[in-house]
């Protein structure tokens, strides 16, 4: 798909980022310089619209083969009310990397990796949301949210989870720029990942879907797109996009999807020459987990864990978290617990081995940027990336493979900011996960 679309110019020297809301953390990495972005309120949003569609189906679920173009003078929809629009401010700190080279601009790029909450899942799980006040998980209000804090920050890539409201977040983000590419989880499921990517700075050469269930691995699904650099062809990338099973008791389940992820993204990577990856996400898995530990050392012993622990995410109720104090470690205990012969197949990939391997040598990008004590855990990643009724805890991530490093990253909130919100979405954050955000850079050799 090619999408046409007005071009916005990249933001330079700004150390935070602001969002609509009244908290703020009292931590400030250095002096905040903030970012905001307006639009005329006179702009109309209302102007013309033309499609027109390549040749293939016209399923409105299967966007590769569809082609838009619109003129818009406001990327962005109208509020209709005065009061839609939070007056104060959530900020959120860039943290630079220790080890960033001087490099040009032309080398860097920006990923974010962000799970939106679907409308449906805000729907069907309410008990999650007992906190939040009914306006704010009313899609068209969390829409405008994610919209704007997406736009505000930037990015080149964009990796979204939980999306079934895609051709609404289309229709905004092509005006931005972007082009992007959604692929559905398979069964009845409505939602599933979608990808996004500034046409002016990046360009598809392939594009590959992960169905899960082809593999008995349940529904979910994981995208990989070859990105090309338009101003250095030399340039390449692989992005990943994967929304890992959430199910605590299928450890099984969780460890096939993500060693066949890594497998494929490896596989697709030789074949562009040894291209660098970054793999974004929900992982559904806690830092030192069994499952965190497999992605950074490439393999695991399954036989030493409860598949019902491989990603620590049991115990995780916000007040139990919060009785351990205000910075959980997020350790995991393993207990060991018998393994059928199907389920060391689909956690390993092979009949008789009790090893699960994967081939790529990953870095987590906050894990490699030092960070504030108040946001971050033993190990240096975010102490959350997720917040509501039943769940505190980080289970988003922005892994690298070599060729690339970080040069910074955009902090997430101290634990006792997440909690004055009371539960995620709020009126300042439109879905109940934060969105990570790394700038890239291509190393000398990379």
């Amino acid at each position: 798909m090619r999408c046409l679309a007005c071009s916005w110019s990249r933001p330079s020297g700004s150390s935070r980022i602001s969002f609509a809301g009244h908290l703020s953390s009292g931590f400030h990495h250095r002096a905040p310089l903030l970012l905001s972005l307006s639009f005329p309120s006179s702009c109309d949003a209302s102007l013309l619209v033309s499609c027109s569609s390549t040749s293939g189906p016209s399923d409105p679920k299967d966007s590769s083969n569809r082609s838009y173009s619109r003129k818009w003078h406001n990327p962005l929809p109208r509020r209709r009310h005065a009061d839609q629009m939070p007056t104060s401010r959530i900020a959120r700190d860039w943290i630079d990397s220790d080890t960033s080279p001087v490099s040009q601009d032309s080398d860097r790029f920006t990923v974010v990796s962000y799970n939106i909450l679907g409308d449906r899942n805000s729907s069907y799980h309410k008990d999650l949301y007992s906190n939040v006040s009914f306006p704010y998980l009313k899609w068209g209000y969390r829409k405008r949210l994610i919209c704007e804090e997406l736009i505000r920050l930037r990015p080149d890539i964009i990796c979204m989870q939980e999306v079934d409201k895609y051709f609404d977040l289309f229709s905004i983000m092509e005006k931005a720029g972007y082009s992007g590419s959604y692929k559905r989880r398979t069964g009845d499921n409505i939602d599933g990942c979608a990808m996004f990517w500034k046409t002016d700075r990046f360009r598809v050469l392939e594009r590959e879907n992960i169905e899960f269930s082809q593999f008995g691995m349940r529904d979910n699904v994981a995208q990989l797109s070859v990105l090309e650099l338009r101003k250095s062809k030399s340039r390449k990338l692989l992005v990943g996009n994967i929304h890992v099973l959430y199910n605590p008791s299928r450890g099984d389940v969780k460890l096939g999807q993500i060693r066949s992820l890594c497998s494929k993204a490896h596989i697709l990577s030789k074949k562009w020459g040894d291209i660098p990856i970054v793999l974004g996400g929900d992982y559904n898995s806690l830092p030192q987990s069994p499952l965190y530990n497999f992605l950074a050392s490439a393999e695991l012993n399954i036989m030493k864990h409860d598949k019902r622990e491989l990603s620590g995410q049991r115990n995780r109720l916000p007040n139990q978290v919060l009785e351990t104090g205000s910075k959980p470690s997020n350790t995991v205990t393993s207990i060991s617990s018998s393994w059928t012969n199907e389920e060391i197949r689909l956690a390993t990939g092979q009949e008789n081995s009790y090893w699960a391997v994967h081939p790529l040598k990953l870095h987590s990008s906050y894990a490699s940027v030092k960070g504030s004590i108040n946001t971050r855990d033993s190990v240096g990643e975010p102490l959350a990336t997720s917040y509501h009724s039943k769940f505190l805890g980080t289970v988003d991530y922005l892994w690298y493979s070599d060729g690339i490093a970080p040069a910074r990253v955009l902090d997430t909130l101290p634990i006792d900011v997440l909690c004055k919100t009371r539960g995620l979405p709020c009126q300042e954050l439109g879905s109940d996960h934060l969105a990570l955000v790394s700038e890239f850079f291509f190393e000398p050799n990379g």
